[in-house]
């Protein structure tokens, strides 16, 4: 069975989540206007600028409350916190969980400082076929859907033992 994960490692996992996610939206932001489609694989994937006041898939993104704004850091920042603290104890949590919460932790970081100093948050990958467009992401999106993805594997992949203690 591997070693669990630091705080350490866990923190430079976040940190590079972030880190990665900042430069990119600063080079979007400084190189992209918002008429610009940069294809990058001809008629599947282009960079392009747009700015999501919503949350995932442009939920709440019409909403018209002043209030929106705010509501949406301040549940970040609760789901941040709850995060550091499990992360806090990443000792108890299995690798692959310990690293997709690294993961969700660094995105989120990464998406609520834009909404806190902006607004609303940097977007720019944008893959599609033909006419059908997937929700322009960001880095920090793609982080967040990975630790996601890591977290429910790990979870249906527990072993009877594992299982077992818990239950018991």
């Amino acid at each position: 069975m591997p070693e669990p994960l630091t705080r350490r490692a866990s923190l430079l996992i976040a940190l590079a989540v972030f880190a990665v996610d900042r430069v990119s939206k600063y080079i979007v932001e400084a190189h992209v206007s918002a008429f610009d489609v940069k294809p990058v694989i001809p008629g599947f994937f282009d960079i392009v600028k747009s700015h999501n006041a919503g949350v995932a898939f442009g939920i709440f993104a019409e909403s018209s409350s002043g209030l929106r704004t705010a509501i949406l850091i301040a549940f970040s920042v609760a789901a941040l916190a709850a995060m550091g603290g499990m992360l806090w104890r990443i000792a108890r949590l299995d690798r692959p969980t310990a690293i997709g919460l690294s993961l969700i932790f660094g995105g989120a970081l990464g998406n609520v400082l834009d909404r806190v100093l902006f607004g609303s948050v940097t977007d720019f990958l944008d893959f599609h076929v033909a006419d059908y467009h997937w929700y322009t992401f960001n880095i920090a999106d793609s982080a967040i859907s990975s630790g996601a993805v890591l977290i429910l594997l790990s979870m249906l992949r527990a072993s009877p033992a594992r299982s077992r203690k818990v239950a018991g």
